[in-house]
């Protein structure tokens, strides 16, 4: 018996009854925006560079990576991933461990001596950033690849900024930091260490077209705490740095931290690594509502640092803290009780927050500052024609990611100005929801765990402590990501069409509709993993 050519797989029937005639929508592939990658501070094609990682092109994927952020081994280390906050697969069974996959890319790229390569030709334009921190160094990198020729100027005699007198060894390894700036300076990047700029016209008298400013926040806010003259209290920025350059100063064995930040976290995991027998975070609200990320604190628990909650201090003695304990009202903020306690200390440390030294512009007009910030426009540029700024210097969260992102975006704004156009970005296309997803094609598969130096031998030295995956583990981790939004060659549409209305046009390709044979059952919509095909109304 003949099939009903609706159905047939014969190619001449179907076209000569134009099945798709009968349609009242049509699929369509669609390329949509993974939750990871819209909430990247650093602005990663998260999802593409995992879909290359799949089959083991380890270096092609380090490549897309880094198109967008060139400090993948650093930021695999140091970045809080919100990207795997938003991962649409923690809701299947875990999120996708990317940070951990970056890091694995970052390390073999070191590992392997991958280089980057400057085929752009000069633009004949000269940039100069003041500041060799996060942002600067994102924003000289591209920059460079632009063809612009960069001088990156910083008053340390290192750079990094607060990625290295910020942030411990035993979270970022300096060989890392190291080996990834070098990475800068071998595309052409002109470093001009140990040069502190106390004036900003000073810099714009010189022969630059355009300046960037990307000095990080390095001085710790100062609180009012009435104390006796003798007692040791310090800055929790000034503690870390004179760690880095190998003269740590005389904490005691009893230290005390204020504050409830990721800096305040450090310190006192410092503190136990320079032998202090107690650390003590103090801390005036919850856990819950402390600003340190939640994995920091739990390490800094295993480790032995010991926490006190809704406690603030009111007065340093020599040897002693008086210690109030604050109660939540109804609303949830912390008032004091009236209640205190006396705690010994040998030393108190300061962690409450850190401000950037503006003093270098006071003499410039046009620059607005308001709340200690630098006031910008979309385009990153203050109110000086061709000064720019960005990272810590302006209104924005005080992250290393954040820091890159900035650093890429005024490079962008930066490359447009000179060549007298503006930058563009393309508009986001919506942002898939695990609802759109059809997730029952994918099993169980929990993230892997990055394994960790023991709590009681890692408190004693700045070895590192999460470890990275071996290839094995990270080629696993990168196949558990669902490809949310955009189509991944699985072939399903190809197999479940009843029409043979799917064309493959080859590896790496996709796919194309016939749209002859197609009669909009949507079949293909139904059975798309990664909600890369929509149906959309037919043309009248």
């Amino acid at each position: 018996m003949e099939q009903p050519f609706a159905i047939t797989l014969n190619v001449d029937s179907s076209l000569a009854n134009h099945t798709g005639s009968w349609r009242v929508e049509r699929p369509q592939y669609v390329s949509l925006m993974p939750p990871c990658n819209n909430a990247c501070p650093a602005g990663e094609n998260i999802q593409n560079w995992l879909y290359i990682a799949e089959d083991g092109s380890y270096e092609q994927a380090w490549r897309a990576l880094i198109a967008e952020n060139p400090f993948p081994a650093i930021m695999g280390r140091v970045c809080y991933h919100p990207c795997q906050t938003a991962c649409n697969r923690a809701q299947l069974d875990e999120a996708v461990g990317i940070n951990s996959v970056e890091r694995f890319l970052g390390d073999l790229a070191i590992e392997k001596g991958w280089k980057i390569e400057v085929n752009t030709p000069s633009s004949g334009f000269r940039v100069l950033i003041i500041g060799a921190g996060p942002t600067g160094l994102s924003a000289a990198y591209h920059l460079r690849r632009l063809g612009h020729d960069v001088t990156l100027r910083d008053a340390a005699t290192a750079a990094g900024g607060m990625m290295r007198y910020g942030i411990p060894k035993y979270r970022l390894p300096r060989e890392v930091l190291d080996a990834e700036v070098a990475r800068i300076a071998e595309m052409g990047v002109r470093f001009q260490l140990g040069q502190h700029v106390e004036n900003l016209q000073d810099a714009i008298n010189e022969d630059f077209d355009a300046i960037f400013l990307a000095v990080g926040a390095q001085i710790g806010k100062r609180a009012y705490i009435p104390a006796g003259e003798a007692a040791r209290i310090l800055d929790a920025v000034n503690v870390l740095r004179d760690v880095e350059d190998g003269q740590p100063p005389l904490l005691g064995r009893r230290v005390v931290v204020y504050g409830g930040g990721n800096t305040a976290i450090d310190v006192a995991r410092t503190a136990k690594r320079l032998g202090a027998e107690e650390a003590i975070i103090v801390y005036r609200r919850t856990r819950e509502k402390a600003p340190a990320d939640d994995g920091e604190i739990q390490e800094a628990i295993e480790e032995g640092v010991l926490m006190k909650w809704l406690s603030t201090v009111k007065h340093a003695e020599v040897g002693q803290l008086k210690i109030e304990k604050m109660a939540l009202d109804e609303n949830g903020f912390p008032q004091p009780t009236g209640e205190f306690e006396e705690l010994e200390a040998d030393s108190l440390v300061l962690a409450l927050g850190q401000e950037v030294d503006l003093s270098l512009i006071n003499n410039v007009t046009d620059l607005e500052v308001r709340d200690g910030v630098v006031q910008v426009n979309s385009l990153m540029m203050t109110g000086r024609a061709g000064v720019f700024a960005g990272g810590d210097m302006v209104p924005a969260e005080r992250t290393v990611t954040t820091g890159i992102g900035h650093g890429k975006k005024a490079a962008r704004n930066i490359d447009a100005w000179l060549r007298k156009t503006v930058y563009e970005k393309a508009q986001n296309p919506k942002i898939v929801e695990y609802e759109d997803l059809n997730p029952w094609y994918y099993s169980d598969a929990p993230h892997a765990v990055r394994p960790r130096l023991e709590g009681a031998r890692r408190a004693s030295t700045f070895d590192e402590v999460v470890q990275g995956l071996d290839e094995s583990t990270a080629l696993y981790e990168a196949r558990r990501c669902m490809s949310c939004g955009n189509c991944f060659e699985c072939d399903n549409c190809f197999g479940v069409c009843p029409d043979n209305a799917v064309i493959k046009l080859g590896v790496g390709k996709g796919f194309e509709f016939n749209l002859d044979y197609c009669k909009g059952c949507g079949i293909c919509v139904t059975e798309c993993p990664s909600g890369s095909i929509v149906m959309i109304p037919e043309k009248s």
